[in-house]
């Protein structure tokens, strides 16, 4: 059975316009116009048990809605969607057993109680057993590493810190699905990397199947084996991390300070983005120039203070996946 299946899946939103001035303030009292907005556009996809599924696109792409409409948050405008076999619409009980959910902008946590107040209230939500509760939680404090966390008020906790009690909080019915909407956004690197790992360990040791939307390209090409893109609510591209990786994961940015103004070596594949002489930001096309060797080039002659190498955020590479599509089809 696959996880999800959505079919033709679209949602549309209806607003009141507000009309400016006193008269056309009064008419929409009287006659209301409506604005309609197409967030999700014929949706067609399947999610295999076990996958971790990179869904992504740019702000307002419908990723969000998407996500809302499979745990039966909001309803579709039309198209059908099952996940776990269950219909979200009419079975949205039923299926909240077997779901976990994280909202990187939004807390299932109680703000001014400790995580082990909310996990109690939720254990007692989601109706575990106490003993499997006390079993579970053990389990979950030693791999997220949250024991010193457990009383202490969520206000008082770092973000890093807030975010792995958010997805413990999530796995303490032992779900089936984990729908991660941003989970990493404003964490250091070192917190990045660890719940990259323990999203890793959920899908390898539990089988848990994770969809997850991420604009750090890190969280797709560490954690995620398949990317799904969208734009404007429609599905553009459907194919494994590795050949998103090989085919528009092909370029880095290098921010480089130097001790002393020194001019840049010119090199194949290598644009500067900005210059000044005692620093310097690169876009590195891997494809055409080894990020070593680029590296090496600029820090042979012992005058680098300072040099980093990250990846293009993601807007950046849909962007690039976007252009190379419309060069495709001209």
């Amino acid at each position: 059975m696959a996880a999800i299946e959505a079919l033709y899946l679209r949602k549309h939103f209806r607003a009141k316009v507000k009309g400016e001035g006193f008269s056309a303030s009064l008419r929409s009292l009287v006659r209301p116009e409506y604005r309609e907005t197409v967030a999700v556009r014929d949706i067609s996809l399947t999610v295999s048990e076990g996958e971790i599924v990179a869904f992504i696109g740019p702000n307002g792409a419908g990723k969000s809605t998407t996500i809302k409409m499979m745990t039966g948050i909001l309803h579709p405008t039309a198209g059908s969607i099952r996940v776990l076999g269950y219909d979200p619409v009419s079975q949205r009980q039923a299926l909240s057993y077997h779901i976990g959910t994280v909202f990187g902008q939004k807390s299932q946590l109680w703000f001014h109680l400790p995580p082990l107040d909310s996990f109690r209230l939720l254990a007692s939500i989601y109706e575990v057993d106490r003993l499997v509760y006390r079993q579970r939680l053990d389990d979950l404090v030693e791999r997220f590493q949250i024991g010193g966390l457990l009383r202490t008020p969520v206000r008082k906790l770092s973000l890093g810190e807030r975010v792995r009690c958010e997805i413990a909080a999530s796995l303490l019915h032992w779900p089936r699905i984990l729908f991660l909407d941003e989970p990493t956004i404003g964490l250091d690197v070192v917190v990045k990397h660890r719940i990259r790992e323990l999203i890793g360990e959920l899908s390898r040791e539990d089988g848990v199947t994770v969809f997850l939307t991420s604009h750090d390209a890190g969280d797709i090409e560490q954690v995620c084996r398949r990317a799904i893109v969208i734009d404007h609510g429609r599905l553009v591209l459907d194919l494994p991390v590795k050949k998103l990786k090989y085919d528009y994961l092909n370029r880095k940015l290098v921010s480089v300070r130097f001790f002393e103004p020194q001019s840049l070596p010119a090199f194949p594949g290598v644009t500067a983005i900005k210059e000044t002489g005692i620093a310097a930001r690169l876009s590195v096309d891997t494809r055409a120039q080894p990020i070593g060797a680029v590296i090496s080039a600029l820090t042979g002659g012992g005058n680098v203070a300072d040099i980093t190498v990250a990846d293009p955020p993601m807007e950046d590479i849909i962007a690039d996946i976007f252009a190379s599509r419309k060069e495709e089809r001209s």
